[in-house]
């Protein structure tokens, strides 16, 4: 299916708006051309790999407390509309929601062979971002959504400490969209995102600011093999970071 590298990359695309989507869907093309991809999977296979588990898994997790709210289902509609995603396309991705919410759907082994071709990288961490971003648009995370969410992200080697650093991250991109978080929010979440505490020395701050904006800084994520169509989330990573370490620095008084 040659529309599913530019499904994914209006999946990415379309949490920066119809702009940011459209680039999403022009880097996902490129995607779709490509011959080859990491692991000994090709692009293409990885590319059918991603979108099928990301919705599948989307729909498990919603459905992990028994029902699916209007709210999940909205959500899901959402991001499909997001990816300019045509009736037939549309279609897919629900069948794929709706295997997810089988209470037979083989999770473990979905989410091995995921992990078989991205897990511990980038390309996870991407995947496990936009479950987030699913789980915490829709509403309140409780506890079972939450280790759902964990065991996918266990599946893919994301540790506790990427996981809670890429909700920090994904939270503090819908706060930029919706009603304004309060100083003190602002602060404890910049924190999070930097995976320090509030004692932190200002040297250690620094420290942690530079090693996560080498992490994910676009170019050098590209560089060395994240897919361009990827680049949405990096861009949003960095964004992000970037935020809470002036929010933090202006708040602490160093330059």
């Amino acid at each position: 299916m040659q529309w599913l590298g530019k499904g994914i990359g209006g999946l990415i695309g379309a949490f920066f708006g119809p702009v940011g989507s459209l680039v999403g869907v022009l880097l996902g093309h490129q995607w779709d051309q490509s011959k080859s991809g990491a692991r000994g999977g090709s692009v293409r296979e990885i590319s059918r790999l991603f979108f099928e588990t990301t919705f599948e898994v989307m729909g498990h997790v919603a459905k992990i407390d028994g029902r699916v709210s209007e709210d999940e289902v909205r959500i899901a509609r959402q991001i499909m509309h997001g990816m300019r995603l045509n009736e037939e396309q549309v279609q897919y991705a629900i069948e794929h929601f709706t295997r997810g919410k089988n209470a037979d759907y083989a999770l473990d082994t979905r989410l091995a062979a995921l992990a078989e071709q991205v897990g511990g990288g980038n390309l996870a961490r991407a995947f496990v971002q936009i479950q987030l971003q699913a789980a915490v648009g829709a509403g309140n995370v409780g506890a079972e959504k939450r280790q759902a969410l964990w065991r996918v992200a266990s599946a893919l080697r994301v540790t506790r400490a990427e996981l809670a650093q890429l909700e920090a991250i994904v939270r503090g991109f819908a706060a930029g969209r919706g009603t304004a978080p309060t100083s003190a929010q602002n602060l404890e979440a910049a924190y999070r995102v930097l995976g320090v505490t509030a004692d932190a020395s200002n040297e250690e701050v620094k420290t942690a600011y530079r090693r996560l904006m080498n992490q994910h800084h676009p170019d050098k994520l590209v560089a060395r093999g994240l897919p361009k169509s990827m680049i949405g989330v990096a861009e949003q990573k960095t964004h992000e970071v970037r935020t809470a370490y002036e929010r933090i620095k202006t708040q602490r008084g160093f330059k």
